[in-house]
């Protein structure tokens, strides 16, 4: 097994084709074929379904594509690091649901390097992409919730692309709003007051989609429901429609501006389901890199500050 058979699968599993492939690894058709099926017969397992619409992974193909992308991860850090002949940007990456805080601790970390030097990338995404990015090594963190709710079964997705989940902050839930609702100088709301207004959320995977909600009491029923993809739409969509969404409640001005608020919610019941723990997922047993360290304590530090700024109120 080689470094460069290693690249030729992650090439072919990432367009899902080898004429694709050759042609993005400057390579003939016929020699990656060759280089495959040396691999497959050295390794003893089918790496690629071959169908007439293209190439698919096998279930042994899938664990063998996430351990040779971190291998391959590895190597093309030490090699940016130490070879001096490679002028390569040194590349940090993280895949997120839609927190405020999130963009903050990554502005913060970003001012601290030189941006020629490095390509950040910042994705705010559904939930599933943000586990499939940091299973496949597009991102080297990602930014999600537990709950009683999803909690099972999340962390079943963890298990089978070998991902960690750390804990950052434990938090109840808010409806967030434009600070001229009609309910936005309540102490508190229930689902009753909120039942008149259009509850927002971001829209997610077919499959699985009560458990990717990004809202915690996905299971509630909601006369009115409007779904979007991001952040910005959903801030207008609560000035134009006066609709809500449930959150963390903790929100950075700086990066939503001051024009909303966030209003404690109560209910009567399902106390336990309203408790978000949020974290960040890695790769198991993966070094992380300078960069992440960082991001991570921005994260960290930006919480226990506001944490200890409500603990004042």
């Amino acid at each position: 097994m080689t470094l460069q058979q290693l690249r030729y699968v992650i090439g072919i599993a990432k367009v899902g084709s080898f004429n694709k492939a050759a042609e993005n690894l400057f390579i003939s058709q016929p020699s990656l074929t060759a280089a495959i099926r040396d691999l497959e017969e050295e390794i003893g397992i089918v790496i690629f379904n071959r169908t007439s619409r293209g190439v698919s992974l096998t279930p042994d193909g899938e664990e063998f594509v996430a351990q040779a992308n971190q291998l391959y991860h590895h190597y093309e850090t030490l090699r940016g690091r130490y070879d001096k002949a490679v002028q390569q940007k040194k590349k940090f990456a993280v895949s997120t649901q839609h927190y405020s805080f999130a963009v903050k601790s990554f502005v913060e970390m970003v001012k601290k390097f030189n941006i020629d030097e490095y390509e950040f990338a910042l994705r705010e995404t559904k939930t599933k992409d943000v586990i499939d990015d940091v299973a496949g090594l597009k991102s080297e963190i990602g930014i999600l919730y537990l709950s009683n709710f999803n909690r099972k079964y999340i962390n079943y997705l963890f298990k089978e692309r070998d991902l960690e989940f750390h804990h950052l902050i434990d938090c109840k839930a808010y409806a967030y709003m434009w600070k001229n609702h009609p309910l936005a100088t309540r102490k508190s709301v229930n689902l009753m007051d909120l039942s008149q207004y259009p509850c927002l959320s971001f829209e997610q995977s077919e499959s699985g989609s009560y458990y990717f909600a990004e809202e915690i009491l996905s299971t509630n029923e909601y006369h009115r429901t409007i779904k979007a993809n991001d952040r910005a739409t959903i801030l207008n969509l609560m000035v134009g429609l006066n609709g809500y969404t449930l959150c963390s409640g903790i929100i950075s001005e700086e990066i939503n501006g001051s024009d909303y608020v966030a209003v404690p919610f109560k209910d009567a019941k399902g106390e336990d389901d309203r408790t978000m723990e949020i974290g960040y997922v890695v790769k198991k047993n993966f070094m992380l890199s300078t960069i992440c360290r960082i991001y991570i304590r921005e994260m960290e530090e930006y919480l226990q500050s506001y944490t200890e700024s409500h603990k004042q109120r």
